[in-house]
């Protein structure tokens, strides 16, 4: 993470980390899901439009073609857990940490894994057009062990 002038964290990565530990409190106390999905629905709708269209279409994508993937919140942002509660998808809105761009990500549950090296995080600086929503599913359902990868 970057550090401020004081060589501290910046207010932003302040801000992230207390999300993450407000999460982090729920959790132990079984959240329901349904819970989980507003939190998540609640972050989409936070922010700009440019990048709530795209986070939206992406959670859709995600419904669509990995049911099995649950949603939560990671960090503040939208993200797509397996059965064991690990994160196998996410999205970072570029508002969110003052980027150029838009991230896809993938973390360590994900099934990824290709030879030695692989891509783990996509840049997305616009809408979605027909072939990044047919790429992105395709990648959403290899991460998730689901058929047809």
């Amino acid at each position: 993470m970057a550090q401020d002038a004081s060589g501290g964290f910046t207010d932003v990565e302040l801000a992230a980390i207390k999300e993450r530990a407000a999460e982090l409190r729920t959790e132990k106390g079984g959240k329901k899901a349904a819970a989980a999905l507003d939190d998540l629905l609640a972050s989409i709708r936070a922010m700009p439009d440019d990048q709530r269209v795209i986070a939206e279409r992406i959670h859709v994508i995600v419904s669509e073609v990995a049911p099995g993937l649950r949603p939560k919140t990671w960090y503040g942002q939208p993200a797509w857990t397996n059965a064991e509660g690990k994160v196998v998808v996410f999205f970072h809105s570029a508002a969110k940490y003052g980027t150029r761009y838009n991230s896809l990500g993938f973390d360590e549950a994900a099934q990824l894994d290709d030879g030695v090296m692989w891509p783990t995080s996509y840049a997305i600086v616009g809408p979605l057009s027909a072939p990044e929503e047919k790429q992105i599913a395709q990648l959403v359902r290899k991460a998730a062990g689901s058929a047809k990868a």
